[in-house]
């Protein structure tokens, strides 16, 4: 018998979870939502899942494991410390329990939550398998700030010793299955990506290994720390509740008169098609968030929590992507839907555009006294350099600082692209006079339009952790 491990990625979140098993029994660890795709594997493989398990109380997403665990009749393994609404079984740190052939070992881990699990498993024949959620990640470990940012300095040293004690508790080749890491706003420091790692490769690469002193590492860490999306806010609670299962029938569609009664009542009307295709023509107040990798995870950080919510996309198949994606972060079902373009969906009055324009074009502009640049860069990127004389209101805050706006026309930039393309329209939407810089960021560094010296506003300094 081999212990074999599928990954089942979650990549628009950055996330993995993991279906550990024999050939015929089935472990489930830390699950996402939409559950047809652990399903599918389990299928697929014969499987049996007997245990569900759980590394933490998830923050950047809402679980699937309570609903696994009721579709299976499996065993839900959560922390014993957890206060939930919800039947476990609770575990302990050094509890030990089989599943099929495989041996299941829990190892305390706090630091990236105060209740944080490991689990080793293994089958007696080879190398374990190490499901570490967010505490040992391949080159880092999990961010420290999201429990308590009171307890931030505490709960980082508690992350070093437990990845140190992970060392301790397991072999040089033992395999490593973290949850975060990949993109995750739950990871931090050096993190990276990657098909695997192991114990021994995490010993000469890991900053929370490589590094002897104890405090330099906290310092550093809490110094890399940066914003994380405002949604995470109400994920914990979600989970501690129980979720229910996930609702992926389509949403109801939306007529072109009731999405301009929508737009008009102030609810958020949501194009998903590509920032150029927006840029050129959008219905009247609508808000621009082109379906992507990060695309719930900016819809989620921006709209005030409870905002009814339609969305517009240029097929069925594009509503439902969005759906999916949004149901993993708690936005259970889209008030509406509407397929078509802006022509199809609105009248000719109703529809407006704004220009596209390169770092190039900004350089022809940018001593125009009419002409203000709006950085949305996150603080953390904004102390690498900037453009002189540019604004910096970072994206996730713009919607509460619209006061520290300037006059004139807004060209308004990120790092790529993407997250001003939100602004932008976000500022079009109020009636702003504004052009999307779509183009990288280096490029402003290569006209040398930029310095190392950032400009802020008065009483927003820059913060590493913010």
């Amino acid at each position: 018998m081999n212990l074999t491990v599928d990954v089942v990625e979650t990549s628009e979140l950055g996330d993995r979870s993991y279906i550990a098993h024999d050939g015929q029994s089935a472990i489930v660890v830390d699950p996402q939502r939409d559950l047809d795709r652990v399903e599918r594997v389990l299928a697929d493989l014969g499987l049996k899942c007997e245990a569900v398990l759980e590394t933490h109380i998830h923050n950047d997403y809402v679980t699937g494991g309570l609903e696994l665990s009721r579709r299976t009749g499996a065993r839900y393994v959560v922390a014993a410390a957890d206060h939930v609404e919800f039947d476990r079984h609770p575990a302990h740190d050094g509890d030990e329990f089989q599943v099929g052939g495989m041996r299941i070992r829990v190892i305390a881990t706090p630091g990236h939550t105060d209740t944080h699990l490991s689990y080793r498993v293994d089958d007696g024949t080879g190398p374990a398998a190490l499901f570490t959620g967010g505490s040992l990640l391949y080159g880092s470990v999990g961010r420290t700030d999201l429990v308590d940012t009171a307890r931030t300095e505490e709960l980082t040293h508690a992350q070093y010793r437990s990845a140190h004690r992970l060392v301790e508790l397991s072999a040089d080749s033992d395999a490593i299955y973290p949850t975060h890491g990949f993109g995750s706003f739950c990871s931090s420091g050096s993190a990276t990506g990657g098909s695997g790692s192991t114990i021994g490769l995490e010993r000469i690469r890991n900053d929370a290994l490589t590094e002897d002193d104890e405090d330099k590492f906290v310092e550093r860490l809490i110094a890399g720390l940066t914003a994380f999306p405002s949604y995470y806010a109400h994920m914990g609670a979600r989970n501690r509740q129980g979720p229910g299962p996930a609702d992926l029938s389509p949403v109801r569609p939306v007529e072109p008169a009731e999405l301009r009664s929508r737009i008009e009542a102030g609810e958020w009307v949501v194009d998903l098609r590509h920032r150029t295709a927006y840029s050129a023509a959008h219905i009247a107040g609508s808000i621009g968030i082109e379906l992507g990798q990060q695309f719930a995870t900016y819809l989620g950080w921006l709209i005030p929590w409870g905002t009814p919510l339609t969305l517009v996309g240029e097929s069925a198949e594009q509503i439902a992507d969005a759906q999916r994606q949004l149901v993993r972060i708690g936005i259970d079902r889209p008030d509406g839907s509407a397929v078509g373009t802006p022509d199809s969906l609105a009248g000719p009055d109703e529809i407006r555009a704004y220009p596209r324009k390169t770092f190039d074009q900004l350089d022809a502009v940018r001593n125009d006294t009419h002409v203000a640049v709006l950085d949305v860069r996150r603080d953390d990127e904004r102390a690498g350099g900037s453009i002189p004389g540019s604004t910096h209101i970072p994206m996730h805050s713009l919607l509460t600082r619209l006061d520290e706006l300037p006059d004139g026309q807004l060209w308004v930039h990120c790092a790529s692209g993407f997250r001003a393309s939100i602004a932008a329209s976000l500022l079009d939407r109020l009636g702003r006079d504004v052009v999307l810089v779509d183009d990288d960021y280096s490029r402003a560094v290569e006209l040398g339009l930029t310095t190392a010296t950032p400009h802020l506003p008065v009483g927003h300094p820059t913060r590493a952790a913010s």
